[in-house]
């Protein structure tokens, strides 16, 4: 099983740092919110005619090599001053060192989990997503080995886990949930585990990936 998990796309290039979030025509945090994306990209677009930097980001999307494959995540802790005691992959914004998306994802999950580059191969991206805080994420796909040790980071890693790779690309489990957010309702994706609630740009780029490997 391990070869059939095709590359979602072998492209690890940056997108343009100078295009207009609100040209953005992949997944995002507005998938099922679109009142709210007009209202997001006129800001967006103000922000960037004032010279105001969109924020590339990358997560790498580990799949554990096991007989039965698995995508780790992991659990932020709950003093962090953004998506605190939320579930994620591992992952962060863009350094102007970073040579790109891929770097950043290694980078960020050597940091965060201790995952060494070594027991890492890089498959490919899933498209580019927006996040509703103007952050544009490569998703960074790669075989991890089950084998690999991983030393947590406390300050911003609580926990890491696994879920199997099938009950995540399993549309029975793919739920759409809705919350109060900024005095707003909000909807979004959601894929419960095991008293574990994923969801979120992480369910979002979840949907995208199972797009990309079963869409005709």
């Amino acid at each position: 099983m391990r070869h059939t998990l095709a590359a979602p796309r072998a492209d690890m290039r940056v997108a343009p740092t100078g295009r207009s979030l609100s040209d953005h025509r992949g997944p995002s945090d507005f998938d099922l919110n679109p009142e709210l994306s007009r209202d997001f990209a006129r800001a967006a677009d103000a922000a960037q005619a004032a010279r105001t930097p969109i924020k590339p980001a990358a997560v790498l999307v580990p799949v554990i090599a096991r007989p039965e494959l698995t995508l780790l995540f992991t659990l932020r802790t709950n003093d962090l001053p953004a998506h605190a005691g939320q579930i994620a992959f591992p992952g962060g914004k863009a350094e102007p060192f970073d040579a790109d998306p891929l770097a950043t994802a290694l980078r960020e999950a050597q940091e965060e989990i201790g995952l060494d580059p070594s027991h890492v191969e890089p498959l490919g991206t899933l498209d580019l997503y927006l996040t509703g805080t103007g952050y544009r994420i490569t998703p960074v796909v790669a075989l991890v080995d089950p084998g690999a040790p991983l030393t947590l980071d406390p300050r911003e890693v609580a926990d890491a886990f696994e879920v199997p790779l099938g009950f995540l690309m399993d549309p029975a489990n793919h739920q759409r949930h809705s919350r109060i957010i900024g005095g707003q309702e909000r909807h979004f994706h959601a894929m419960p585990f095991e008293g574990r609630f994923i969801w979120g740009a992480t369910a979002g780029i979840l949907r995208n990936m199972h797009e990309r490997l079963f869409s005709s």
